[in-house]
């Protein structure tokens, strides 16, 4: 068992995760329930599945969870996204959380790289 809590990549995601609820306090009152819940969903699935992949045993379960963290962080990019064009949501953090789940994935792949091997 790995301890999730000293990798990177597991710092990294439990930050976006929190940027999310910071991002999302800014959108309209009508959004709770919509890309405001999608978009916290995704963030918290990211250092979550890091989390649960450390308390596998073997390298192949560890990466596939790993990878479930990397499809999330492409999920919460779009969310991201469409909340960028549809102007929702104070600018300046949104765009630190898209910059922060840029770095996320690069670390991810990264990682999922060092497991493989």
């Amino acid at each position: 068992m790995k301890n999730f809590k000293r990798l990177l990549i597991g710092q990294k995601g439990f930050e976006i995760a929190v940027q999310s609820f910071k991002l999302v306090e800014t959108f309209p009152k009508e959004e709770k329930f919509g890309l405001s819940s999608q978009i916290t969903r995704a963030s918290v699935s990211i250092p979550s599945n890091i989390a649960e992949g450390s308390s596998r045993t073997s390298e192949k379960e560890y990466n596939r969870f790993v990878e479930i963290s990397l499809g999330s962080s492409f999920e919460l990019e779009t969310q991201l996204l469409i909340a960028e064009t549809v102007k929702y949501g104070d600018e300046k953090v949104r765009l630190k959380m898209l910059q922060s789940v840029s770095d996320e994935q690069k670390m991810l792949v990264s990682f999922m790289t060092k497991l493989n091997k």
